[in-house]
C-alpha cells in the first residue's frame, strides 16, 4: 500500500519464525523467560513487583520500565501471524503467554498488548496482503494498533458513539468522535469500523486500516483520557475526525463488509480476552490464600476454617472451569470449527460473571484489608477494580447473548443429542493443533461437539471416578436433562425472526447454554487426561465439585448426600500455592 509505509530497520533484530513456534517446549520456554523477566512479585525490592505496579496505579501512568521490559522480550511478535515473521501460531499458546502480563498487571497487559491483539484480528483476517505486510512490520517494530469497532460490537453505555465514512467530491472522508479508545493517543495504526451507509442491516458498516502518520494532523484530534476506577493506568483516550480524508485502498475487505468482519474477527477475539484475564483472577486468589495464611480468617488458621477453605476451593474450581472453557473456544478457532463463534461469545459471557463472582468471594476472607491500596495486600483491591473494566472490552453480554441466541434453535434441532463426540483436541491443554488460520474462523454453527461430549457422558463408564461416581453419574443425568430441556425449549424458537430472538427469554436461554457448554468443557478436560501425566487433572475430585458448582447455577438437583471433595481441591490448591504455580490448567511454575 503506498499509503501505509513504515520503516523496517530494525527488522534484523526482530525474533524469527522458527518451525516450533507451537510447540509446547516453545511455548513453556517463552512462558518462563517473561516469568524470569518480571521476577518475584512479592519482593519490596523488585520493581517490577506489585509495589512498582501499584505505585503506576496511582499515579495513573503506564509502568515504563515494564513496558520496556515487554519491549525488549518482543511481546509483539505474540501478535503477528508466524507466516509474517511474528510468533502467533496457535490462539490456545497466545492467551497462555498473556496471562503471565494479566497476572502481574491487567492494565499493562490490556494497554501493551490485548487491543493490539484485537484490531491486529481484522488485518489478518480481512486484509491485502499489503496491508498485513504494513501491520505486521509495525508491530514487529515495537508499534501499536489500536481499535474502535462500532456500538452493537461494544455493547457497553459509555461507548456508545461511532464514526461515519462519506463520500465527498470524489474521496472518502472520515467523521465523527469515538470517546473510549485504548492507545489511540499512542497508536500509529488505528482499525476503525464506521458507518458507510444509511440503510439499516449488515452491511451498513465497513472497517478501515489507517495510518496515523499518513493523516492531516488538521483533521484527527485526540481527546481527553477518560477517567476509571480501574485500569487506571491504561491510555483510555478518544480520536475525533473531521472531514478526515482517508485512502482508497484503506478499506479491510470490501465497502460493508464490517459487521461480517467484526463477527469473524470474534470467533477469536471473544475467547482471548477473557482467556489472558485470568491471570488476573489467578493472583486475587493467590493474595487471598497468602493473606489467609499469614493472618488466618475469622480469628483462626485456614487449616481450621472449613468456610473459608470452601471459599477458596471454590474459587480454585471457578478459575478451572473458566479455563476448561476457554481452552475449548480457543483451540476451536485454530480446528476451525463452525461453532468457533458461539463457543467464543459464550466465554466473553460467562467468564466475566464467573470471576467477577469468585473475586466477590474471596474479598470476604479479606475484611477491611479489601480498601488497602498498597502494602503487601494492596494487590487484591487492584485487581478487584480491574477485573470489571477487562470483561467489558469490545463486546458486552448483551452482544454475545446475541450472537449465541440465533444459533440456539438450529443446535436444538440438528445437533443437540443427536453428534457424537469426536474432537479430543479441543481438551488437551498442550496437545498440537494445526496452525491458525484467520479467515476460517466459523461464524455459522452446524455441529455442536462440546454438548455431544456431555449427551455421550452419561451413558459411559464412570469406573475411573472411583468412590465418586456415585456423585458424578448423578450429576451428568442432571446435566444431560437440562440439555434437553433445552433443546425443547429452543426448537420452539424456529418461526422466530433473528430480530425477535433478541429478547428476555432467549437470553436466558443462552445463559443457562453457557453454562451448560462449560460443564462439557470440564468433563471434556477430565475424560481426555485419563491415562496422563497430569494426576490432578485426571482424578474426580476437580470435575465433581465443578459440576456441583455449575448444577447450583443452574437450579438443578444436587444429590442430598454428596461427599466434600473440596478437600482433595484445597490440597491440589495449597500445594501450587507452596511451590509456586499457577491455578489454571497448566500448573505452570511461576516466579514467585
Amino acid at each position: 500500500m503506498t499509503t501505509l509505509a513504515v520503516s523496517h530497520n530494525e527488522a534484523a533484530a526482530r525474533p524469527p519464525a522458527a518451525d516450533l513456534l507451537h510447540s509446547e517446549a516453545a511455548v513453556a520456554a517463552r512462558v518462563a523467560d517473561l516469568e524470569r523477566r518480571f521476577g518475584d512479585p512479592w519482593d519490596p525490592a523488585n520493581s517490577l513487583g506489585h509495589a512498582g505496579i501499584l505505585a503506576a496505579d496511582e499515579r495513573g501512568r503506564p509502568q515504563a520500565e515494564a513496558e520496556q521490559l515487554l519491549d525488549g522480550f518482543h511481546l509483539n511478535a505474540e501478535f503477528v501471524p508466524a507466516a509474517l515473521g511474528g510468533r502467533l501460531v496457535r490462539a490456545d499458546t497466545l492467551a497462555r503467554v498473556l496471562r503471565c502480563v494479566f497476572r502481574r498487571d491487567q492494565a499493562l497487559g490490556t494497554g501493551y498488548g490485548a487491543f493490539s491483539v484485537l484490531a491486529g484480528a481484522s488485518v489478518w483476517a480481512a486484509g491485502s496482503r499489503a496491508q498485513q505486510r504494513w501491520a505486521a512490520g509495525l508491530l514487529l517494530d515495537g508499534g501499536r494498533l489500536a481499535v474502535s469497532y462500532r456500538e452493537l460490537a461494544h455493547g457497553n453505555a459509555f461507548l456508545r458513539d461511532e464514526f461515519t465514512l462519506d463520500t465527498r467530491d470524489g474521496r472518502r472522508e472520515l467523521s465523527g468522535t469515538k470517546r473510549v479508545i485504548i492507545n489511540a493517543d499512542r497508536a500509529r495504526g488505528l482499525v476503525i469500523v464506521c458507518r458507510s451507509s444509511a440503510e439499516a442491516g449488515s452491511r451498513s458498516h465497513s472497517t478501515l486500516l489507517l495510518d496515523r502518520d499518513a493523516l492531516p494532523a488538521e483533521r484527527v484530534r485526540d481527546l481527553e483520557r477518560y477517567p476509571m476506577v480501574g485500569m487506571r493506568p491504561c491510555p483510555m483516550t478518544g480520536l475525533e475526525f473531521t472531514h478526515c480524508p482517508v485512502p482508497e485502498d484503506s478499506l479491510l475487505g470490501q465497502e460493508g463488509d464490517g459487521v461480517e468482519l467484526a463477527l469473524r474477527s470474534f470467533a477469536f477475539t471473544r475467547s482471548i480476552l477473557p482467556s489472558m484475564v485470568l491471570g488476573g483472577a489467578d493472583t486475587a486468589l493467590r493474595t487471598a490464600l497468602r493473606f489467609a495464611a499469614a493472618r488466618g480468617v475469622g480469628g483462626r488458621p485456614v487449616e481450621r476454617n472449613p468456610q473459608a477453605r470452601r471459599t477458596l476451593s471454590g474459587a480454585f474450581t471457578d478459575l478451572l472451569i473458566c479455563d476448561s472453557l476457554a481452552l475449548a473456544a480457543t483451540r476451536a478457532a485454530g480446528l476451525g470449527l463452525g461453532i468457533t463463534g458461539v463457543y467464543a461469545a459464550a466465554a466473553k459471557y460467562l467468564l466475566p460473571i464467573l470471576l467477577h463472582d469468585c473475586v466477590h468471594e474471596l474479598s470476604v476472607l479479606l475484611g477491611s484489608s479489601i480498601y488497602v491500596r498498597d502494602g503487601e495486600f494492596g494487590i487484591f483491591q487492584k485487581h478487584v477494580r480491574d477485573l470489571p473494566v477487562t470483561s467489558l472490552g469490545h463486546a458486552g453480554a448483551a452482544a454475545a447473548l446475541s450472537t449465541i441466541s440465533p444459533e440456539l434453535s438450529a443446535l436444538a434441532r440438528r445437533s443437540w443429542l443427536t453428534d457424537a463426540p469426536g474432537e479430543p483436541a479441543l481438551f488437551t491443554p498442550r496437545a498440537d493443533l494445526p496452525a491458525l488460520d484467520f479467515r476460517r474462523l466459523g461464524t455459522f454453527a452446524t455441529h455442536d461437539v462440546l454438548c455431544a461430549e456431555l449427551a455421550a457422558a452419561e451413558s459411559c463408564d464412570h469406573s475411573g471416578a472411583g468412590e465418586h461416581a456415585a456423585v458424578l453419574r448423578p450429576l451428568l443425568g442432571h446435566l444431560a436433562g437440562e440439555l434437553r430441556r433445552l433443546r425443547e425449549a429452543c426448537a420452539a424458537l424456529a418461526p422466530l425472526s433473528r430480530h425477535s430472538l433478541a429478547n428476555p427469554h432467549t437470553y436466558a436461554l443462552a445463559d443457562r447454554y453457557t453454562l451448560v457448554l462449560a460443564a462439557a468443557a470440564c468433563l471434556g478436560v477430565w475424560r481426555h487426561q485419563q491415562g496422563s501425566t497430569d494426576d490432578f487433572l485426571a482424578r474426580p475430585e476437580w470435575l465433581v465439585t465443578a459440576l456441583l458448582r455449575i448444577c447450583t447455577r443452574l437450579g438443578i438437583g444436587t444429590p442430598a448426600t454428596a461427599p466434600g471433595p473440596e478437600a482433595e481441591v484445597f490440597t491440589e490448591l495449597s500445594r501450587r500455592f507452596t511451590h509456586a504455580s499457577s491455578f489454571d490448567l497448566y500448573d505452570t511454575p511461576l516466579a514467585a
